[in-house]
């Protein structure tokens, strides 16, 4: 099994790289685990508290779950992954059932933030898109797909996704194996992850 981590800031255009990387594939033969998944459960908060958590610092993520589940993966087994709502905050009593592939791409922007999880990846990736791209980027996701107002984007942008960006996430570059600019297309450095999964396939 060949575990790839894909790192990088809000909307800096990661899902679009994942697609990238596996869309040549043959379908049925990489599974993609989003760590918004294993945002731990808080269920003991009500919804306002919940509003006022800081999902963008590390401790929001349930990487022991998530190490125990790629550690399960890895040894042939099949998982209980976590659905998120984003919506309400809070993980929902739902589960998806997740099988063990050949490739497992695991992304998210705290993805490359803990020793431990790094140590299970084979590959790791950090996607780089400059600060203004990324926050139109994600102003026109969380208004469009997440139900937030302009403002509430934009607060949370300056308070909270900034900081912790510039704080967590940026230097986890520095444990990248390949770093992709996408501020376009990359053919080269998406065409250098293909490869190695391709190999891994053959």
């Amino acid at each position: 099994m060949l575990i790839i981590g894909i790192g990088g800031g809000t909307g800096s255009g990661k899902t679009t790289v994942v697609n990238q990387i596996i869309s040549e594939n043959p379908q049925g033969q990489v599974t993609v685990i989003s760590q918004d998944s294993y945002y731990k459960d808080l269920s003991h908060l009500d919804y306002d508290s919940r509003t006022k958590v800081n999902f963008d610092h590390p401790n929001a993520i349930d990487f022991d779950l998530l190490c125990e589940h790629l550690e399960q993966l890895r040894q042939g087994k099949s998982i209980q992954q976590p659905v998120y709502s984003f919506v309400e905050h809070n993980r929902t009593k739902d589960t998806i059932t997740t099988h063990p592939k050949k490739v497992m791409v695991v992304e998210g922007i705290l993805i490359l933030t803990n020793p431990r999880i790094r140590e299970l990846f084979d590959i790791k990736v950090f996607v780089h898109a400059d600060s203004d791209e990324r926050l139109i980027r994600r102003l026109k996701r969380d208004i469009a797909e997440r139900g937030r107002d302009l403002e509430e984007v934009l607060d949370r942008y300056q308070n909270t996704l900034k900081p912790m960006h510039q704080q967590f996430i940026e230097p986890t570059k520095e444990f990248a194996d390949i770093i992709i600019p996408n501020n376009r297309y990359n053919t080269v450095a998406v065409d250098i992850v293909r490869t190695i999964i391709n190999d891994r396939l053959s």
